[in-house]
């Protein structure tokens, strides 16, 4: 399924009374051990804690949403992000999340008024469940990633970026099932270097590449409730073989180490999958060539502060 410039394009015309155009700022690189600042997007002060809203709201606003709401899987973002634009179009929602997703982001689900149904043991069978109830009720489904009004919705994500920084020559993005990467690269398409960044212990981009197709993975770590995908999405793999360069893998440490950064230098709370793609260049999985402009997306921020325990104030 090919996602155009024009899609995304549209899907930002369609959004912009709905989201939020979050700030871009340069953390300096001598902090970080790098010889050169980055640039980053701070996607995780988007309404609902995440880029989801994007492809949320692109999805609702281009369908008719029937009488029995909107219906989606989810790990927490997603659905937080579902429920929060339904909430605001006046939908239904109704939101399954695996037994185990963290409290604080389906506190934020509940928050925005959606019925939540905790099953199954990760994201994939929290899908399953999904589809089988959305074949009985006929609601509208919002898949999390790999669904072409989604992906147009979270490209608007570099549309956005292009216009803040339009002097990059490297964007890293995390990835999960592939949602925003494939968005981001739709619109990039072969103006500048995009490299996908995933959790050592959550490659779905990097096993799909290794079989030449989508494969399961097994799923785990720090930043599996936000990039625990099983698969990457079919949308994902076609884009990623066209206009993603490369793909790296950052282990668990990094990944805190990236978020204990971003709070020192910057302030930004991220949670695990929000800051690794800055973990790529902070524990050399990707090493900037010379005299390139690099740019990361800060892509998420729903955690709970009280029990983050890279905060050094909180001495846990």
């Amino acid at each position: 399924m090919t996602i155009t410039r024009s899609d995304v394009r549209q899907a930002a015309a369609r959004i912009a009374p709905f989201v939020r155009r979050t700030p871009v700022v340069v953390l300096a690189g001598a902090p970080l051990g790098l010889p050169h600042d980055v640039v980053v997007k701070l996607e995780q002060l988007q309404h609902s804690g995440s880029f989801k809203a994007r492809g949320a709201f692109n999805t609702l606003l281009s369908a008719d949403v029937p009488a029995t709401g909107v219906i989606a899987a989810s790990g927490g973002n997603h659905g937080a992000a579902v429920a929060y634009a339904a909430q605001r179009l006046g939908h239904r929602a109704t939101i399954f999340v695996p037994a185990a997703a963290p409290a604080a982001k389906l506190e934020r689900i509940r928050r925005y008024g959606a019925d939540v149904v905790a099953v199954g043991r990760d994201y994939a069978e929290a899908h399953r469940a999904s589809v089988e109830e959305e074949t009985r009720t006929g609601a509208l489904r919002v898949h999390a990633y790999d669904q072409p009004e989604v992906v147009a919705g979270q490209g608007t994500v570099a549309h956005e970026l292009s216009e803040q920084a339009p002097d990059l020559d490297t964007v890293l993005i995390a990835v999960g099932g592939g949602g925003l990467i494939a968005g981001c690269a739709s619109w990039y398409t072969d103006s500048l270097r995009v490299v996908g960044v995933e959790p050592e212990r959550a490659p779905t981009l990097h096993a799909a590449r290794a079989a030449g197709h989508p494969v399961d993975v097994e799923v785990g770590g720090r930043a599996a409730d936000a990039l625990g995908a099983r698969r990457l999405g079919s949308i994902a793999a076609e884009v990623a073989d066209r206009y993603v360069d490369d793909g790296v893998l950052v282990p668990d440490d990094a990944i805190r180490e990236a978020q204990r950064l971003l709070w020192e230098e910057l302030r930004v709370l991220a949670e695990p999958g929000g800051a690794t793609a800055l973990a790529a260049l902070l524990s050399g999985a990707h090493v900037a060539a010379a005299g390139d402009r690099v740019g990361v997306v800060v892509c998420g921020a729903n955690l709970d502060p009280a029990s983050w325990s890279v905060l050094p104030e909180t001495g846990v």
